[in-house]
């Protein structure tokens, strides 16, 4: 009978009726709420499912059958009972530190990648290797791979150029080159 009643009744009904219980009930449910979570913004969002599901429920509230405030405190613990499961369920996250620095990725790439530059470096001749080896190996400026391989800083600079053409001339080498690694 009380389901056929709350059919029969106007949502602005409802809507009184959930004013008037929270008009009633509350303060003593955020109280309750934040006694519970023991933080005042959570505690209110509580507050606020609560009345939803009592909005939802409007039978419950009028049926004679119990403490309204007995059903609500009942509905607010439930929630903060599922939040707190739900809390647990997932792994708590781990912050990055020294003692505990970030999973590192798979290295499986970067190996490939180190075997496909190796074998490309074969290909040319010992000259432009040895430029290449200054510049993106040794991380030398021209003028530094220069005097190191004993040349002028024009012939590193036509070198490099010449190498990294060959090298993105190969199918090899547009790997690379869309990888960003000889361009």
């Amino acid at each position: 009978m009380a389901g056929r009643w709350s059919r029969n009744r106007e949502p602005a009904a409802d809507e009184a009726l959930v004013r008037s219980v929270y008009e009633e009930h509350g303060r003593a449910l955020l109280a309750y709420a934040t006694r519970l979570t023991g933080d005042r913004a959570a505690a209110e969002d509580v507050v606020q499912e609560t009345l939803v599901r009592a909005w939802r429920n409007p039978d419950v509230l009028v049926n004679g059958k119990g403490s309204v405030r007995g059903w609500l405190l009942t509905v607010a613990r439930n929630l903060v009972t599922d939040r707190a499961r739900a809390r647990a369920a997932r792994p708590p996250e781990v912050a990055e530190t020294p003692e505990h620095p970030p999973v590192q990725r798979d290295h499986a790439d970067s190996v490939v990648d180190s075997v496909v530059v190796l074998e490309a470096l074969d290909q040319l001749s010992d000259d432009h290797r040895a430029v290449l080896v200054q510049i993106y190996f040794q991380g030398r400026s021209v003028t530094e791979a220069a005097a190191a391989l004993g040349v002028a800083p024009g012939t590193v600079k036509s070198r490099s150029h010449y190498a990294l053409r060959t090298l993105r001339g190969t199918a090899l080498g547009r790997q690379l080159a869309t990888r960003g690694v000889a361009g």
